[in-house]
């Protein structure tokens, strides 16, 4: 007979604890695994083993958005893999083809990798939950308990859980330092381009500076050149299998300003500044009420934001185009970081990053000091009332204490 098997996080909190892309905090799940019958509530179940392990589900489908190439393209492309290290919960004595379980309580502790590992992908950092538009790339993530009951059966059970990252967070000091580029075409013509900070979430405002400048030694040339429209734009870039042999680009264009110039060059150059919002989504509906979410994707108010996974890469640039008459078009794109959460939502984390790090410098993480395992086998004394039950006159009767 099949248990019931059932993960539940500690009280009043998820099953998340700390934040996973800081490793000062410590990411890590915990919980306890709950194995109770499924049938007759008191009949005993045999289990012989009991592991539980976090697991990464991904897959692509590039033509998924398109409907005529969606059923003559290549089929959705799969991969899973196991996040961290497996643990073993539960094993019956030796000798023992299984335990007669009336009830059994496993706490656990799974830790979440925080190195970069390089090229070992079980030491690298996981993703984030994500799941873009006509599912065209998902990442999802479950914890997986496998119960074996007897020599042959084995069963396995899965709980979705959404996985957040936090080591994008515009707050962060390492986002907040100028960018400047500057690009020449034709040498008539120099563009230089800052850009104060390169972490930006949804509704963010994105302002960037520009300068024009004419070449000194081209005189003649630059009194000529017109300065008709300047334009700025972000792409979001889409790479499918980026460590395959035939990675595939797919670019959308999110967002666009343009300033209508119409000026001639002046001599001591053209300066001015442009500025978008990055788009939000929505998450309420008509009547303002927030739709429920999918148990395995957190609700995010973007639809997309930076990320790297083993099949599919998501990036944005801010593209700036400056076109002019007697002189080349001057294009140039500024990779940025866009973050789940807008720059009020990252300063509110702030604080509690901070307190989630000075709680994981107690924990120690080779001995994390779980409670203690509850384990009540059938012939146990009292076994019964641990599911509210006692026997009567050799009647099972509900207990009343």
């Amino acid at each position: 007979m099949a248990a019931f098997v059932r993960v539940s996080g500690p009280p009043n909190s998820s099953f998340l604890v700390g934040y996973p892309g800081i490793s000062a905090t410590l990411p890590r799940i915990e919980g306890k695994v709950e194995i109770r019958p499924s049938q007759g509530f008191s009949m005993p179940v045999a289990v012989s083993l009991v592991r539980i392990c976090l697991q990464r589900r991904e897959s692509i489908h590039p033509a998924a958005d398109n409907m005529a190439k969606k059923h003559l393209s290549t089929p959705r492309r799969d991969s899973t893999d196991v996040v961290g290290k497996e643990l073993l919960l539960f094993r019956c004595s030796p000798g023992k083809e299984s335990e007669s379980v009336i009830a059994m309580d496993l706490p656990f502790v799974l830790f979440i990798p925080f190195g970069r590992g390089g090229e070992e992908i079980n030491r690298r950092i996981p993703p984030a939950s994500l799941q873009l538009p006509s599912r065209i790339a998902e990442t999802y993530y479950e914890l997986v308990v496998t119960v074996q009951q007897g020599p042959s059966v084995q069963h396995k059970h899965s709980f979705p859980i959404p996985l957040q990252r936090y080591d994008t967070l515009s707050t962060f000091g390492m986002y907040n330092k100028q960018e400047n580029r500057v690009v020449a075409v034709d040498n008539v013509v120099t563009l230089a381009v800052s850009l104060p900070r390169w972490s930006y979430g949804p509704l963010d405002p994105i302002t960037v500076y520009l300068k024009l400048a004419p070449n000194a030694d081209w005189p003649s040339k630059s009194k000529r050149v017109t300065i008709q429209k300047i334009t700025l734009g972000i792409e979001e870039e889409i790479t499918f299998n980026p460590e395959g042999d035939e990675p595939t680009k797919k670019i959308n264009k999110i967002a666009k300003h343009t300033q209508n110039v119409q000026t001639k060059m002046p001599e001591a150059g053209y300066v001015t500044n442009l500025g978008l919002v990055f788009p939000a989504r929505d998450l309420r509906d008509n009547d303002g009420t927030i739709r429920r979410g999918k148990p395995a994707f957190p609700m995010y108010e973007v639809t997309s934001f930076t990320t790297t996974s083993t099949l599919y890469k998501v990036e944005y640039f801010l593209s700036v185009k400056v076109q002019m008459s007697a002189a080349r078009d001057i294009i140039l794109r500024l990779p940025i970081v866009i973050c789940p959460l807008d720059h009020q939502g990252c300063k509110e984390e702030m604080n509690a990053i901070e307190q989630a790090a000075k709680d994981a410098s107690q924990v120690d993480p080779n001995n994390p000091m779980l409670p203690a395992r509850i384990i009540v086998l059938a012939n146990d004394r009292d076994s019964l009332r641990h599911l509210g039950l006692c026997e009567v006159a050799g009647q099972k009767k509900p207990l009343i204490e």
